[in-house]
């Protein structure tokens, strides 16, 4: 894979990536469609696209990924999307970032890996920017929607790490994804009283299941061809960036010296920490 094509695609990927931010809070903000419907419209819209993409290359999706692979991803999704009522678009890229890599990086620990004196430097930085950005104060965010947006990062970071390894992590992906289908159907079930869907919205949550989930995960495994693993790792420090930037373009959010302090202090000392490894 040439350069200019690996950058290409892992400039698709990360945009695809923050899009799910900005699409959920744009559908959310706008009231056009509650949180549980477009957690279910977004997975199963996913889980079509990807089964459609699998069928193509004769794999039968149903024959990959695992059960508890998949319910990691739809409690990441369904904590995504709650979060989402109540976050600006940033912000919540943000923490569901920084739970993300905290995950992977205390896993590592609890496992053996020791850390130099320069990412014990950069985690330490890291944290305390996650501390500013939840202090008390005026622009401080909603603390249910942050914990509801920690633990959605947190669920993404045990599906990663499950998903190392993997020899074919677009069919795994997709077989996680179809398996969350009857998670979501129960999540409609609970969620029948207070449904309120508007076409914007289905819209919304179709863009990111198929799009910025689906289409977007297999734009990352062709990209990773062509990456290092910390190049990798490193790379992904843009999406909280891009989506803060989408909050601000689409949504009219403004961005507040406490986010700007707390993304410096964050995404500096996770890549502090993904340098040394």
């Amino acid at each position: 894979m040439t350069k200019v094509r690996a950058l290409s695609l892992t400039a698709v990927a990360m945009l695809a990536f923050a899009a799910n931010s900005v699409l959920c809070r744009l559908a959310l903000q706008q009231e056009a469609i509650d949180a549980a419907s477009f957690t279910v419209i977004r997975l199963l819209s996913g889980a079509l696209a990807l089964a459609l993409l699998l069928g193509a290359r004769g794999i039968p999706p149903a024959r990959a990924g695992n059960w508890r692979s998949a319910f990691a991803l739809f409690a990441y999704a369904a904590a995504f999307s709650f979060a989402y009522v109540s976050l600006p678009t940033g912000i919540g890229a943000l923490l569901l970032f920084a739970a993300v890599q905290a995950t992977m990086i205390l896993t590592g620990l609890v496992r053996g890996e020791r850390l130099t004196m320069s990412q014990l430097v950069g985690l330490l930085l890291a944290f305390g920017g996650f501390v500013h950005l939840l202090s008390p104060g005026l622009s401080a965010p909603p603390l249910g929607g942050a914990l509801l947006m920690v633990g959605a990062g947190i669920a993404w970071g045990v599906y990663s790490l499950r998903g190392r390894g993997t020899r074919d992590p677009l069919a795994a992906t997709a077989g996680n994804f179809l398996r969350t289908v009857p998670m979501a159907i129960g999540l409609a079930i609970l969620g029948v009283g207070s449904v309120n869907i508007q076409s914007s919205g289905v819209l919304y949550a179709v863009l990111s299941g198929a799009l910025a989930s689906g289409s977007g995960y297999v734009v990352w495994y062709a990209a990773l061809r062509g990456l290092s693993a910390t190049g990798a790792a490193t790379v992904q420090l843009s999406v909280p960036v891009i989506a803060a930037l989408g909050g601000v373009l689409l949504l009219g959010e403004v961005v507040t010296m406490r986010l700007v302090l707390a993304s410096v202090a964050i995404l500096g000392g996770v890549a502090i920490v993904l340098r040394g490894r």
